[in-house]
This record gives structure tokens, sequence and C-alpha cells, in this order.
């Protein structure tokens, strides 16, 4: 080949690249952008720390402290103020009515010191965490950090102080989205929680006791727990979804909304909820996977409510079922997954050839051996989506892919209504032992 062709066809290739670089610039990055992140931007508590240079330490490390100087300046603390509010006198007698009855174990006596037999709510402060994921100020949350309230105020760890409005809120998931007008502000990068393993150190940053910014560290203990606390719109624990990460990294009344992190200082959790007798740190605490956070995130920013897909079966993990009951429904009796109890014909399951007395073996490819762990996989995907499901039918496995529908049985977008918007409020809860809740001012 003479040189004038060699140096044609590099000029040619180079030309090519700049363009391809070029266009890509242009047409997709500006555009890119999910779950109130855009792809490529480093925010600057990250660029120099060391934790992207593609070097990841994958949990293999036992000093905290970069990680940690990475990710306080993105957590930050929620402060809620509810107003007074005068109310009818025929409320239910089991309805929580002040913040107060769960610590001090005498509701009556609050009643008639707040004036509640009165019909008077009294005011109600409480305060949680959150985690920076935009440089412009998107914010998340628990809703039960910042549900019913009438003011919410957001403070920096640098202490600049910040309204915030609620962009979306959803109880099912237990997540919140607030804003609140800044730009150029350190954000926490995204994670992915599915490479999250049993052993593993991680952190857990977040304005405990109403006390300064705390981080606590601790291992993954366990993951896809389920401790029946989320509920519906309706109040419906069988809508609610959880799957969390169970960790031993001490968190309190206050942690809600504040971050789990892994040792690269990336967001791999919302914690949440703890287990306890007493409302304080017993030893177990639990996070929401950052995966359905971003989900969840994308849909309230975008929708200002979630887009959520149903897979249309009602279901018992086969695990639970005895060798007696494998033996009468026709399953092998070494059978793991998720046995199908029912599919209602007008659900996307049901459409896509699975019938009741099916065990169910992968959902998107991953196999899965709990209804939480399906739950977090389908809740990923919004109405409309195709998703590939296993299952076994006899001896015979079988792979379909199945349209998930919404609520109403169809496959549109769900529109956020105001009605919706207002859910009721409970500062602290204790479900099952399980302290939860936004830790109440004094």
């Amino acid at each position: 080949m003479k040189l004038n062709q060699v140096l044609f066809t590099v000029a040619i290739s180079s030309a090519t690249t700049i363009a391809v670089i070029w266009g890509y610039g242009t047409f997709f990055k500006k555009n890119n952008t999910y779950a109130g992140q855009e792809a490529g931007i480093v925010p600057a508590n990250y660029k120099y720390a060391g934790l992207l240079d593609g070097k990841s330490t994958n949990g293999n490390v036992t000093d905290f402290t970069v990680p940690a100087a990475v990710a306080t300046p993105a957590v930050v603390h929620i402060k809620t103020k509810t107003n007074a509010k005068q109310v009818s006198n025929n409320l239910p007698r089991n309805q929580r009515q002040n913040p107060f009855s769960d610590l001090f174990g005498n509701d009556d006596f609050f009643k008639q010191f707040f004036g509640q037999r009165q019909g008077i709510i009294p005011e109600q402060r409480a305060s949680g965490s959150g985690v920076i994921i935009s440089e412009d100020g998107f914010i998340v949350t628990n809703n039960h950090v910042v549900e019913n309230a009438d003011e919410i105020t957001v403070t920096l760890s640098n202490k600049k102080t910040y309204k915030a409005k609620v962009i979306g809120t959803d109880p099912s998931y237990d997540l919140s989205v607030i804003k609140i007008e800044a730009s150029g502000l350190p954000f926490l990068l995204y994670g992915n929680s599915d490479d999250v393993k049993i052993g593993q150190w991680v952190l857990a940053i977040g304005y405990p006791l109403n006390l300064e910014t705390t981080v606590t560290a601790g291992i993954v203990s366990a993951k896809s727990r389920t401790l029946g606390l989320n509920k519906d719109k309706t109040g419906n624990t069988a809508g609610g979804v959880e799957s969390f990460i169970q960790t031993d990294a001490a968190v309190n009344m206050g942690n809600s909304g504040g971050a789990l992190i892994n040792t690269d200082g990336r967001l791999i959790g919302v914690n949440s909820a703890i287990a306890s007798p007493t409302g304080y740190y017993s030893g177990y605490s639990y996070a929401i996977p950052v995966n359905i956070v971003k989900k969840v995130v994308d849909d309230l920013i975008k929708f200002g409510t979630v887009q959520r897909g149903f897979l249309g079966v009602s279901f018992v993990n086969a695990s639970e079922l005895s060798e007696e009951d494998k033996k009468k429904i026709g399953i092998p009796l070494n059978a793991e997954g998720i046995y199908a109890s029912e599919v209602p014909m007008n659900g996307g399951a049901y459409a896509a050839g699975i019938r009741k007395g099916d065990v169910l073996k992968k959902v998107d490819g991953i196999e899965i051996n709990s209804g939480a762990e399906m739950q977090e996989l389908i809740s990923r995907h919004k109405p409309g989506d195709k998703v590939p499901v296993t299952y076994l039918r006899g001896s015979n496995e079988n792979t379909v892919q199945v349209i998930l529908k919404n609520t109403a049985g169809n496959t549109e977008l769900v529109k956020a209504t105001a009605s919706l918007e207002k859910l009721g409020a409970d500062f602290i809860r204790n479900v099952r032992g399980m302290g939860y809740g936004a830790w109440p001012l004094k």
C-alpha cells in the first residue's frame, strides 16, 4: 500500500472518531438523565477522593475516612412542621393522635394534656435525614419523614438552610423526593445494590436523635428482608414493597432517609427502619436497596407518582410449604421458588400462560427464592414492560414474556392526583417491635 493511501486511511479514521465523539456528546449525553443524575457528571466531593479511578475497593477496606468524607456533605438534616389541626371527636380509638404516646406509653394522659379530647391535634415537629442526588437540589428521603408536613426545612452539612417542596411521594415503597432551590451541590452517585454481598462493610450516615452528622459502620448481614411495615395508599400492607438490606450499622430514629453507602462512597440504600423492642437501635437496621430507589425517584421526578407494574400472581414461598403440602398440590419436594397460589385472569401472568400451581423460578433471568426478591425485581419496571419469567409446571420448565399491568388492569401510565398526596402522618411507628419513623423534636 502506498504512503498516500495509508495517510488517507488514517485521516478518514481520525475524522470518523472525532465525529462519533462529537455526536455522542451533542445528541446523547445532554439527554441522558436518570433518577436525577446525568451520565458523566462527577460531583466535586468525589473528584479528589481517589474513589473513581477504576479501582473499586469492593468492601475490602477497614479505613472508612475517605468514603465518609465523600458522603457526609451529600447527606442532609430534614426538619418538618405539621400545623395544629382541629378534627372531629369521633376519631377511631386505635388512631395514633400524637407523636409521643409510643415513647411514654400513656396515650390518655397526652390526649388530655394536648386537648385532643376537644378535637385538637397540636402542632407537630420532627426530623430525619435525606440524600442529595443531583447538583440542582433533588433529595431522596423516606415517605414517613415528610408525609403530611406543612413545612419542610433542609440543613446541609455546612449549616446552610433551605425550604423544600415535595416533588412526589409513595408509601408503598416508603420513599419521597423533595427539592431545594440551589445549584452546584455535592451529591451521592448511585451504586448497584445487586452487587451488595453479605459480609461486606457499609456505612450509615444521617442525623440520629437530632444530632449533627453521624457516621456508623457495620456489615451487610442479610438481603431481601421483609418486615410488614410498608403500606400502600389504602393502608394495605399487602401493597407494600419491601426487600430490605439488613445491616448491623448502628441506626436510630432520625437516621430515616439517610444514606447507606459502600466503601467506594456510592449510595447502595436508604436507611428506613430498625429492629428494636424499645424504638432505639438494638442490633439490626434496614435500608431500601438503591436499585429500587432509582426507579421510584425517576418516576416521582418525571410523573409525580410511581409507575408500578404488577405481575398478577398471588403467591407463597415454596420453601414455606411442607412436604405434605407439596405432595398435595403436585410440585417436586425439592422445589424452590415462588408457588403461584392464585393467578387472576385479568393479570399479565395469566395472559402469558402462567397458571395456579406453577412455581416461578426466575424473573428477568435472575433466580428468585422469596416473594421479597420477586417484588424487588418487578418493582424496577413500569406498566407495559415485558419481563421474562421462568416457571416450573410439573417437571417442565418454561420461560414466557409477561406484560406488566397497572392496578386498573391496563398498561397506561398513571397520573398523580392531589387526593393521593395527603396520606396522614405517624411520626413514630412501632410495628412488630420495629422502631420506625422520624425522631420528634422536643
